[in-house]
């Protein structure tokens, strides 16, 4: 693995790190040290690309760059957070079954991670299928992620299973016009999906009319979209692995430019620790996400 080369824009992609902070990274501290090819263009070793992964997801939980770059792999691996199971001791007497379907994704075994999981579907119901199994589960897999225990390649598995398991269910459940209408969408940038299918799920088994827009939507494009849907509501959803210091001033923008009578709710792991805001509805569980529907029918009631 470490003779195979990546350039500069595969390891941006790859790690998160813009081309100028890799730039700026090699002239401060001397790593990355990339190669040149004939050309003179870098060339980053796979070793260099994996530490950088590390670095990435370390300073996404607060380490900083400086200190990190002086780091041995030993001393980097020794800074993860060592949960284990934790995550999924919510989960109760069901925690082992949880366990078992993440074995499955780190077997790549995606059918009968699929099977399993639809077995639950079955048993559970959808709400409880969103609130025992996936929304646990995502939590498990993100911390594993994390911690190294899962790669890459494994978190997409799981990610892309989960969303077709979710798309299928949601496809099931009662459709028409409905209220409230809610736009889902998240910002530039925010590419997690899962929380915004668990959202519109469980407010469609609330009756709301939902509008689906998938990720990564520019904050003018959000507000045209919900004045051409007249969109009561607008959701977003922000994972734990988003900069948690934007998330104010982007909220503060949209709720500027969306029309007043439009509500403005968020969501997911990264809003856990987010304050009072003004005309925003912070959803920190998915029973705040379900709660807010019904208080919404109240207020419009009054």
């Amino acid at each position: 693995m470490n003779t195979i080369n990546f350039s500069i824009a595969a390891v941006e992609r790859d790690t998160g790190l813009s081309k100028d902070v890799l730039r700026m990274w090699e002239r401060r501290y001397g790593f990355p040290n990339p190669g040149r090819d004939a050309n003179g263009e870098r060339l980053y070793p796979a070793a260099q690309v994996e530490r950088l992964s590390a670095i990435k997801r370390l300073m996404d939980q607060g380490h900083r760059p400086g200190k990190l770059m002086l780091a041995s792999t030993e001393e980097l691996a020794l800074l993860a957070p060592k949960a284990g199971k934790s995550s999924l001791k919510k989960a109760g007497g069901g925690a082992d079954e949880l366990e078992d379907l993440l074995t499955l994704i780190k077997q790549h075994d995606a059918s009968g991670y699929q099977q399993a999981m639809q077995q639950r579907l079955a048993r559970q119901g959808f709400q409880l299928f969103v609130q025992d199994t996936i929304a646990p589960l995502t939590t498990a897999v993100g911390q594993a992620w994390e911690e190294g225990r899962f790669e890459v390649f494994e978190e997409h598995l799981f990610t892309e299973l989960t969303k077709r398991l979710l798309r299928q269910a949601i496809s099931t459940l009662p459709g028409g016009k409905r209220s409230p209408r809610i736009l889902l969408t998240s910002v530039a940038d925010e590419q997690h999906v899962l929380g915004l299918l668990m959202a519109e799920g469980l407010f469609s088994l609330e009756g709301a009319e939902c509008i689906p827009l998938g990720t990564q939507m520019p904050l003018l494009e959000i507000c045209r979209a919900a004045i051409a849907h007249r969109a009561d509501v607008v959701a977003l959803s922000f994972s734990i692995a988003f900069p948690q210091r934007q998330i104010p001033g982007l909220l503060q923008q949209l709720r500027q430019i969306l029309p007043e009578t439009t509500a403005l709710w968020v969501g997911g792991g990264g809003v856990s620790k987010l304050g009072k805001m003004e005309g925003v509805r912070v959803l920190t569980t998915l029973d705040a996400a379900m709660n807010a529907v019904t208080d919404w029918r109240a207020d419009k009631s009054l």
